[in-house]
């Protein structure tokens, strides 16, 4: 089961944007804009967020960061950002930010 608070505190970041659904997924609740997934609460904690490929190493660097993977393997232009990195509002806001300009540039 994904973190209801933190999907709560997702929801207002993407109030203003056009065309944002929801949809369970891997026991987490993901948030598409545009039909791509921008950012996704974990069902394991934190946040999958969507970045651009060439800047994943950049982001990685940043506490709290960690590759996104899927049954094992390295999911290319994904992050896992711990709750705890995305505690702050203004940091929450950032990840989700950085997710939607990403399913932005793929619309």
């Amino acid at each position: 089961m994904f973190d209801q608070v933190l999907a709560d505190r997702v929801r207002p970041l993407l109030a203003s944007q056009p065309d944002v659904s929801e949809r369970r997924m891997f026991g987490g609740l993901a948030f598409l804009v545009g039909g791509s997934m921008a950012v996704a609460v974990s069902s394991h904690g934190g946040l999958m967020v969507r970045v651009a490929p060439d800047e994943t190493a950049e982001l990685l660097r940043e506490p709290g960061t960690s590759p996104m993977e899927m049954r094992g393997r390295p999911m290319k232009g994904w992050i896992r950002v711990d709750a705890g990195a995305a505690q702050d509002d203004d940091e929450l806001a950032r990840w989700v930010t950085l997710g939607v300009a990403r399913a932005d540039a793929l619309a």
